[in-house]
C-alpha cells in the first residue's frame, strides 16, 4: 500500500512539474528547495528588523513575511513551474523604511496604503503585459545601475545598523567606535559569511546569522529568550492597515511613492528572473518561457503581502543556490514554501536576532547586488554618467527614488548629446517626463 501511495505521489509530481522533461528527480528537487530555504531564511529576521525601524510591529511582520513567502513560492511553483523562490524584497523594504517613512516623514500606515495601490496597479500591468514591454524598453545599463545602487544603499544601512558607520557633524559620516562590543558582533558576522561564501557553502548568510547569534548569547551581548518555539505572532497590528489608510492617497506625495514602488518592483524581479532562468537553462531563443505567469505570481504575492502588512515581494537571487544543486522545476519552489510554513514556529528567535546580527546579511547582500556594475558600459561617457549618478545617488541622498531619478533624467539628454538619439526609445522619454513630475512632487509640494 505504501509503495502504491508513493508511486501515485511520484506520478502526481511528474504530471505537475514535468520532472523527466527537465531531467531532474524528486530527491534532487527536494534538496534544491532545502538549499534555497537555508540560503534565504535570513529574510524572516531581517525584514522585521528593517520594517521595525519604520515603527511596525516586528512579531506581526515576522508572520506576514513567512506567509507572503509561502504564497509567493506556491504561486511560482504551480503557475510558472520555476525553481525560484519569492518573498518580501530587501531593496523594497529599505526604500519603504529609509526613503518613505524616515526620509519623507510619511507614517508607515499611510505608506503601506501606497504599497497596496502600487500592488493593484502592478497586478493589472502584469496581466496586460505592460510590465514586460516597459522592462524590455529600459536600457540594460540602467537596470544594472539600479540593482547596484540598491545594493550599495542596503550595505550602507547594514554598516550603520552594525555600528561600523556613524553620523558626524563635520564629515557627515565617520568610522564607528571599535570599543563598542556589539560592533564586533557585526564584524564577526561579516567575516563568517564572507569566508563561507568564498568557500561556496550553501546557506552562508543564514549560517552567519546563526553563528553571530550564538556568539552574542555566549558573550552576554544578546539576552537569551525564555523559549525557542511558539505559535506565530498575531498579524493584527499590520493586517488590513493598508486598506484602512487608502484616504491618504489624496495626498499627491503618496502618488510619488506609488510610482517609485512600481518602478523599483519593475526592475527587481525581472532582472533576477532572467538571470536565474539562464542559470537553470530555462531560457529558449533568448526568451524566458512562461515569464508572464512568473510575473503574475510575483504580482499576486505582492498584493497579498500589502494587505497583510509587508513591502513588495521579489524573486530571490538566493534561488541560485538551489539551482546550483539541481533545482529545475516548481517542486523546488514548493519545497521552499513548505519549509517556510514550519518556520512560523520559531518567532521567539526574533529577540536574539538583533540589528548587529542582521547587519552582516545586509552588507553581504549589498555586495552581491553591487556586482551588477560589471555589466555597465563605463567606456561610453553618455552611459557612465547616468549609471554613476544612479548608483551614488541612492546612498548619498539616503533615498532610492532620487538615485533612480538621477539616472532617468540624465540618460535621454546625454544620449541625444552624444548623437545617439535613435537609441533612446519613446518609453525612456516618457520616463523622463514622469521623473520630472516626481521630483516636483517630492521637493516642491509641501509635506502633509
Amino acid at each position: 500500500m505504501k509503495t502504491s501511495n508513493a508511486t501515485a505521489s511520484t506520478r502526481f509530481l511528474e504530471r505537475t512539474f514535468h520532472l523527466s522533461e527537465q531531467r531532474t528527480t524528486v530527491r534532487q528537487e527536494l534538496l534544491a528547495g532545502l538549499t534555497t530555504f537555508i540560503s534565504m531564511a535570513y529574510i524572516l529576521f531581517v525584514n522585521p528588523s528593517v520594517l521595525g525601524a519604520a515603527g511596525m510591529d516586528k512579531g506581526a511582520v515576522f508572520t506576514v513575511t513567512a506567509l507572503t513567502a509561502i504564497l509567493g513560492c506556491l504561486l511560482m511553483a504551480f503557475l510558472a513551474n520555476y525553481p525560484i523562490a519569492v518573498a518580501p524584497g530587501l531593496g523594497d523594504n529599505a526604500f519603504f523604511t529609509y526613503s518613505v517613512v524616515l526620509g519623507m516623514g510619511i507614517p508607515w500606515e499611510k505608506a503601506m496604503a501606497g504599497v497596496f495601490v502600487a500592488s493593484i496597479l502592478f497586478t493589472i500591468l502584469s496581466f496586460l503585459k505592460v510590465r514586460e514591454i516597459v522592462i524590455d524598453a529600459i536600457p540594460s545599463d540602467l537596470k544594472m545601475a539600479i540593482a547596484s545602487g540598491i545594493g550599495i544603499f542596503i550595505a550602507f544601512v547594514g554598516l550603520q545598523g552594525g555600528g561600523l558607520v556613524v553620523a558626524n557633524k563635520s564629515t557627515l559620516v565617520a568610522m564607528g567606535s571599535l570599543t563598542v562590543p556589539t560592533t564586533w558582533l557585526t564584524i564577526f558576522g561579516v567575516f563568517v559569511i564572507a569566508v563561507l561564501m568564498a568557500m561556496r557553502i550553501p546557506g552562508s548568510i543564514f549560517i552567519g546569522l546563526v553563528a553571530s547569534t550564538i556568539v552574542g548569547l555566549l558573550t552576554g551581548l544578546i539576552k537569551a529568550p525564555t523559549h525557542f518555539m511558539s505559535l506565530a505572532p498575531s498579524m493584527d497590528p499590520t493586517m488590513g492597515v493598508s486598506i484602512k489608510n487608502l484616504p491618504a492617497m489624496a495626498d499627491p506625495q503618496m502618488w510619488a511613492v506609488v510610482v517609485i514602488f512600481l518602478l523599483v518592483a519593475f526592475f527587481d524581479t525581472a532582472g533576477t528572473l532572467i538571470g536565474l532562468a539562464q542559470q537553470a537553462g530555462i531560457m529558449k531563443n533568448n526568451k524566458m518561457p512562461r515569464i508572464g505567469r512568473a510575473l503574475m505570481a510575483d504580482s499576486l504575492s505582492m498584493l497579498a503581502g500589502s494587505v497583510m502588512g509587508t513591502t513588495p515581494t521579489a524573486a530571490y537571487v538566493e534561488s541560485s543556490a538551489g539551482i546550483a544543486v539541481g533545482g529545475r522545476t516548481g517542486l523546488t519552489a514548493l519545497t521552499t514554501g513548505v519549509l517556510f510554513i514550519f518556520s512560523l514556529l520559531f518567532s521567539p528567535l526574533l529577540t536574539v536576532v538583533t540589528t548587529q546580527v542582521t547587519a552582516p546579511a545586509l552588507i553581504i547582500v549589498g555586495v552581491l547586488m553591487a556586482s551588477s556594475m560589471r555589466h555597465i558600459h563605463w567606456d561610453k561617457f553618455e552611459i557612465a554618467v547616468p549609471a554613476f549618478l544612479t548608483i551614488v545617488g541612492m546612498p548619498l541622498t539616503y533615498n532610492i527614488s532620487y538615485g533612480i531619478a538621477f539616472g532617468f533624467l540624465t540618460y535621454p539628454i546625454l544620449m541625444t548629446a552624444a548623437g545617439r538619439r535613435k537609441d533612446v526609445n519613446l518609453i525612456m522619454w516618457i520616463m523622463l517626463a514622469v521623473f520630472i513630475g516626481l521630483m516636483y512632487i517630492l521637493n516642491v509640494i509641501p509635506k502633509s
